[in-house]
């Protein structure tokens, strides 16, 4: 007899492996409690966030409904807000026209500052000027928005009638940039203040997504004889293209929804302005604060009701970055 053959028939059966679902209920059950306890307050925590953010729906959808039965006039399209008059005559159209306006104004002064200083601080400046640099752009982004709005107020509103006659003499032919010469409490001024805001978020998002730009793809286009600009443009902004779509996506958020700055700089009106320099105009964070405090029941309903299409707004925004950043594994943790 073959020993070959005799050694295989004296083996013992090979051993079922487990399947996948009971490799994780094995794994489940050899938790420790402490990562069972911390499971579930995160599990419990992301529950409430949920709650919290149904709730908060619910109510404004409870009480936007209440004001716009009441409306006789289009919510969407008058341009008028007097929801105490018998009947109710309130709309958002200024309100959403100015929100769009300044916060576009914002995005297309902010983003291209945000990404050339993103991208200074990761590839040009040496290590001795990028940290404090850096921990200067943290530190713009915690300041509070009152500060921008007195600072908004008090030095940069002053000094816009040189750049408002300027844009009156070169491109007034236009009419988007004409100047009546009123005060320079216009929507521009708005967008302007709004960039300098959302600058050091849109900043600081993009700075650590080009920080993660494969090293090794770099190092072999700088072999291959690729200048450094070269370098950014085949490699590093490819790569982080959709983290800073979101980092502006998340910037643009706080565009929409700023209210104190807004309230300090801008001189609101209810009615449209063709030029982006005469005064007037308004947003849905600036009317709510400006008038919440002394609207009548029937007046809150209506602010509600504008904060309603603001939340939706934000939460469409909001959906949309993340949307951005799921694509890419590298910034999503939830895909890792």
């Amino acid at each position: 007899m073959d020993i070959s053959t005799k050694n295989d028939a004296e083996a013992p059966p090979p051993t079922p492996q487990p399947s996948a679902v009971e490799q994780k209920r094995a794994s489940r059950g050899a938790t420790r409690p402490g990562d069972r306890i911390f499971l579930g307050l995160s599990r419990g925590s992301g529950i409430f966030l949920l709650v919290v953010m149904a709730a908060i729906a619910i109510f404004l959808t409870y009480r936007a409904t209440l004001a716009i039965s009441k409306d006789e006039s289009n919510f969407l399209t008058t341009f008028e807000w007097n929801p105490t008059a018998i009947p109710p005559d309130f709309g958002i159209a200024v309100l959403a026209f100015g929100t769009v306006v300044s916060s576009i104004i914002a995005m297309v002064i902010a983003v291209p500052i945000a990404v050339a200083i993103a991208l200074f601080l990761t590839h040009y400046a040496p290590r001795r000027l990028s940290g404090p640099i850096s921990y200067v752009v943290d530190l713009l982004a915690a300041v509070p928005s009152i500060v921008y709005g007195l600072w908004g107020a008090l030095i940069l509103v002053p000094h816009m009638n040189g750049l408002f006659g300027w844009l009156d003499d070169y491109f007034g032919w236009t009419g988007i940039f004409e100047w009546q010469g009123g005060a320079p409490r216009s929507m521009l001024t708005v967008g302007i203040l709004l960039a300098i805001m959302i600058l050091p978020v849109i900043t600081n998002v993009s700075r650590e997504v080009f920080r993660q730009s494969p090293q090794m793809i770099e190092e072999a286009a700088l072999a291959l004889g690729a200048t450094r600009w070269e370098v950014i443009r085949m490699s590093v902004i490819p790569f982080g293209r959709s983290g800073v779509i979101s980092a502006s996506m998340l910037g643009l958020g706080r565009a929409l929804g700023e209210t104190m700055a807004v309230a300090t700089v801008l001189s609101p009106t209810f009615d449209i302005q063709a030029s982006l320099l005469d005064p007037g105009g308004g947003t849905f964070a600036q009317n709510i604060a400006s008038k919440f405090g002394e609207a009548s029941e029937q007046g809150r309903d209506a602010l509600i009701a504008s904060g309603l299409v603001l939340f939706v707004i934000t939460l469409l925004v909001n959906g949309a970055a993340r949307a951005i950043i799921a694509r890419r594994k590298e910034y999503s943790g939830a895909n890792a």
